[in-house]
């Protein structure tokens, strides 16, 4: 039985739409487990389903919790793992954001990716998700999960938040998820009830108050700021929401729900802000608090990316795009650029985007197709996980049992013509080996290997 601490449930008394006895019961019932379907990659999952999440037409609870690391589907990026209150994101964009338009979006705190890959999927093939992730073993694996996810359209950052302090009238859409006090997550992770105090919760305030001020100026002239936690603390929500009007002039915005969700709308003490709060005893979800701000700014110019003579990257010319012809679906649309030895897939925005800022530190830029030697290709394993890829490539169909094995980096018997193969499962690309007469390589990654 989970034991709440008496100093806890205080602090949070007055909140908005808390009931103490019933939400002290609902944290005695084990957390449901829910996924994200990646609409990039249709397919019918091999997963109990019980029913979807209401407030996101991707979203799906399952009866039951599965072994997801030996999910071929899972590993080929079909789905994501994510708490259905975190997936409310998606419902405030659509309401506040054209996405038929170029969008250059930027979540801030993004690994492990749960909403780097929520709003990539709502973007269009011209627009561009920065997600950026100051520690750098979790960049790591938000590059992992973004890979995975196969679109070309993103960049991963590793950055602490000050480093786009100086930047203005860049980003239309911004995500900061900010770290916290984790109150939400209770049910799930035991231990940081112990961790829990009102000092923590004002260090994570101040803490979330300095990442806020670092990026909310490189906001566009009516963009969007999408601010999170999963934290009950009104000093972590709706007052951070109050101070962001207070101090920035943002406008709050107001969601439209269907009261059947259960999600309580607060309102803030001070500047009347618009909060959205999820409780474990009103929703089907773990703690979570979301609020949608606006920047209302006048005679602003256009996000402008000026071209100067000395850019980083240029994009490669037709002809020499063709060495990639089989590998690549689209050849006569991809933009294509070479950094280092490795060639990579992606679009103008953002070449423009890296060109522009290379002071940042970028650990991914769109898709790695791979790299070149005497007009040869070595595949990266970038470009088996992507949707772009052809499928001319010469690729072999596993079954579950022989995927595993592959992730796995044990043998799998395969009969093919020499050079690089495709493994893939139902139709979805899991990496690359190597066919040498008798034998073969395996090139998976160490850092997508299946362990146990």
């Amino acid at each position: 039985m989970l034991d709440l601490p008496a100093s806890f449930l205080n602090s949070i008394s007055n909140c908005c739409g808390f009931e103490k006895e019933s939400f002290i019961e609902s944290h005695k019932l084990d957390a449901p487990t829910s996924i994200r379907t990646n609409p990039l990659k249709p397919v019918e999952l091999n997963l109990s389903i019980e029913k979807n999440v209401p407030w996101n037409a991707n979203g799906f609870y399952l009866k039951e919790r599965p072994n997801f690391t030996h999910d071929a589907f899972f590993q080929a990026g079909c789905y994501y793992v994510q708490e259905a209150g975190s997936m409310f994101i998606q419902h405030a964009l659509l309401q506040n954001v054209d996405f038929n338009n170029q969008i250059l979006a930027f979540d801030v705190c993004a690994a492990p990716g749960g909403k780097s890959t929520l709003v990539n999927s709502l973007l269009n093939d011209n627009s561009v998700l920065v997600s950026n992730e100051v520690s750098k073993p979790r960049a790591d694996v938000l590059c992992q999960n973004l890979t995975k996810w196969g679109t070309s359209n993103v960049i991963v950052t590793n950055n602490d938040p000050s480093a786009f302090s100086e930047m203005e009238n860049v980003f239309d859409v911004i995500i900061v998820d900010a770290p916290c006090s984790g109150s939400g997550l209770f049910r799930k992770q035991h231990d940081a009830i112990d961790e829990w105090s009102e000092d923590n919760v004002n260090l994570c305030a101040q803490r979330q108050k300095r990442i806020l001020a670092d990026v909310v100026n490189s906001l566009t002239h009516n963009g969007i700021l999408v601010y999170s936690t999963c934290s009950y603390s009104e000093k972590e929500n709706e007052e951070i929401a109050d101070w962001l009007i207070n101090e920035f002039g943002l406008e709050s915005i107001k969601l439209e729900l269907n009261p059947q969700w259960g999600i309580v709308e607060s309102i803030g003490k001070s500047n009347n802000s618009y909060g959205y709060r999820f409780y474990p005893n009103k929703t089907t979800s773990e703690g979570f608090f979301c609020t949608v701000l606006k920047k209302n700014t006048h005679g602003e110019e256009k996000r402008l990316f000026k071209k100067n003579k000395h850019e980083l990257f240029t994009e490669l010319k037709a002809k020499e795009k063709e060495v990639f012809s089989k590998w690549l679906s689209d050849l006569e649309n991809s933009a294509i650029i070479k950094f280092k030895d490795d060639y990579l897939l992606t679009n103008t925005l953002a070449i423009d985007f890296i060109n522009k800022y290379s002071n940042l530190y970028f650990k991914k830029v769109g898709t790695t197709i791979g790299t070149v030697i005497k007009n040869d290709v070595i595949p990266n394993h970038d470009l088996a996980l992507s949707i772009h890829k052809s499928n001319d490539i010469n690729s072999f169909e596993c079954t579950l049992e022989e995927a595993i094995l592959f992730l796995k980096k044990e043998n799998v018997k395969i009969e093919s013509e020499n050079g690089w193969i495709l493994i893939s499962y139902k139709g979805f690309g899991l990496g690359w080996i190597k066919q040498l007469g008798n034998r073969f390589n395996n090139y998976l990654p160490n850092e997508f290997r299946i362990l146990k």
